[in-house]
């Protein structure tokens, strides 16, 4: 009888324990993710080079980008334990942030955009972009932390 209470008792602790950890994981390094971002990082860079070109002559460049933007958000948003990392690419790509959905938003808009903006831009999409892939490559307790802030997750 005390052997069965005591089995009884270790797998409901043992239960909970898993159950309670399951939250706690860390998502682990994803492959894909790093290697298709840093793709991203480099072709964002380029394509915001040629902003100073009408944007309705890289159309079908940008169009290719934007198609490829939205298979990693669609990748990020189902991958497990992924919210910092989709919260992220989510505000990268949003056409209302100064990130590269900002950009080609504004480009769009504009038609044709010059040096010093785009040098800014992409300053600023660099970084973003060096931010998420120094998270995905390494899952650095920093980089999350600089996301968190970024993202006001607490």
């Amino acid at each position: 009888m005390k052997t069965r209470f005591y089995a009884v008792y270790l797998g409901a602790l043992t239960l909970l324990l898993v159950s309670s950890c399951g939250s706690l994981r860390a998502p682990v390094f994803d492959q894909y993710s790093y290697q298709k971002g840093t793709e991203l990082k480099v072709d964002a860079l380029n394509l915001m080079d040629k902003a100073t070109m009408s944007y309705d002559s890289e159309k079908t460049a940008i169009d290719t980008f934007q198609a490829e933007l939205d298979k990693m958000l669609e990748y990020q948003k189902n991958r497990e334990n992924n919210t910092i990392s989709y919260a992220m690419w989510k505000m990268i790509t949003n056409p209302d942030k100064n990130f590269i959905g900002g950009f080609l938003k504004r480009w769009k808009e504009k038609g044709t955009l010059i040096g010093p903006f785009i040098t800014e831009a992409k300053g600023q999409v660099s970084d973003a972009l060096d931010l998420i892939l120094q998270y995905e490559g390494k899952k650095d307790p920093v980089a999350e932390n600089k996301l968190k802030a970024i993202l006001g997750i607490q």
